[in-house]
Formats: C-alpha cells, structure tokens, sequence
C-alpha cells in the first residue's frame, strides 16, 4: 500500500513543524546539489528557517549567481524604468516583510515563546542575549537610582542649612526679647516714683454730697444770719471731707 497524500498546509504543531523543515530542507539541498552536478546547471539555493537561520547551497558561487539572476531578469523585463522600479519596490516590499517575520519570531521568542524548535546553542545564544539586556536594564535603573538619591541628599543639606538659619534667628530673637523685658522692669519704678512726684499733691480730697443737701440748702442759708454757730453746722451736713 502506498502512502496517502500529505495536505500541503501550515503545520501547526511547532515541534513537527521544525522536524518537516528538518528534513524537507536536507532533501531540498540534496536535490540541488544532483541537479547541478547531473545537469551541469549553475544552481542557487537560499532558505530561512521560520527562526531566522540561514541555509544555502551553490553550485558556483552564490554572488555570481545572485548577480546573473538579476541580470536574466532584467532582460527578462526589458529596459523599461517603470517594470525595474517596480520589481524593485517589490524585492523591497518582500525584504521588508522577511525582516518583519524575523523580528516577530525573535521577539516571541525572547518572551519564552516558540522555544520548541531551537537546538541546545540556539537556546544558549537566546540566554546570552536576555542576560545582557538584564544587565543593561539594571545599570540603567541603578544609575537613574543614584542620580535621584544625590539630589535628595543635596535637598536635605539645602533644607538643614535653612533649619539652622532659623534657629539661630529664633535664638536671638528670643535674646532680644529678654533683655526688653529685663529693661522694662529695671524702668518700672523709676516710672511709678515720677508719676508720683509729678503729681504734687500730698493728700487727696473727695466731696461726698448727700441726696438731702438741695433740699435743706435754701433753709440753711436762711438761717446763717443765726450766728456763727449755724454756719459750723452747715460744713459737715455740705459733706466736705479731708483725706
């Protein structure tokens, strides 16, 4: 019984995937290298791995063979500009889309993804090269860490010096303070015995008048023609007082 027919498509699984590309690629350049040899055909084969990886074979040399491809289809195409620049954008175009699958492939698997297909030195490789983005990210962050700790050191000087300044100005402030109020009280006295010298009364006097005094007042007056003895009467009832 022969074998059943193999539907060409994507192999999903990436571990088969790698084993079919694996010896698809071996066959392909065993091929290669029959047709040259049995044909005497220059032959030129170029394959990139889904990983990125470089496999070829030529029957001359793969420059001088790049380089009559080129020229064969430029005959090909004619001298016409626009059909050149056209191939051109489009070799552009498929180069520009290569790059992108390698950088997509090499960014999955620098997130530890599609490692399945990588050979023991593939993984050392993708080891080495997370490392040193490591390291780099770290002194990095460590020099970003220091510059942020000396202008820290740098404000907390600036704000202990004025913390100082402060002090001293309160301490003299307070100084100064004392020695008003050491001086108010040395004066104080001195203050007191002129306010009382300046005064010039030895005694003070204070008049007390009754409620009844208006109205007795017209009959006393009446009366000091009495005599004298009357008018000696009248000077306690006025309330005069001496103190």
């Amino acid at each position: 019984m022969g074998r059943g027919k193999i539907v060409i498509r994507r192999i999903d699984n990436s571990t088969s995937r790698q084993v079919t590309f694996s010896k698809r690629r071996n066959g392909l350049l065993k091929k290669a290298k029959e047709l040259s040899i049995l044909c005497d055909a220059e032959v030129g084969l170029i394959v990139f791995s889904s990983t990125g990886r470089l496999y070829e074979f030529s029957s001359t040399s793969m420059k001088s063979v790049i380089d009559r491809y080129g020229k064969a289809k430029e005959e090909q195409f004619g001298t016409n500009n626009t059909t050149s620049e056209i191939m051109l954008w489009q070799r552009e175009a498929a180069s520009l889309r290569q790059q992108l699958h390698n950088l997509q492939e090499n960014h999955k698997q620098l997130m530890g993804e599609e490692l399945s297909g990588l050979g023991v030195r593939d993984l050392q490789s993708l080891e080495n090269r997370l490392e040193m983005s490591i390291r780099s990210v770290r002194m990095r962050k460590d020099h970003l860490l220091k510059s942020e700790i000396e202008e820290l050191q740098s404000k907390g000087s600036l704000i202990h010096q004025e913390n100082m300044d402060l002090s001293r100005r309160i301490s003299i402030l307070s100084q100064q303070k004392m020695e008003l109020h050491r001086k108010l009280q040395a004066s104080e006295p001195r203050g007191v015995a002129d306010a009382n010298t300046s005064s010039g009364t030895p005694c003070s006097f204070s008049i007390a008048q009754d409620a009844d005094v208006p109205a007795n007042l017209e009959q006393r007056q009446s009366q000091q023609k009495g005599g004298g003895q009357r008018e000696e009467l009248m000077a306690p009832e006025l309330g005069l007082q001496l103190h």
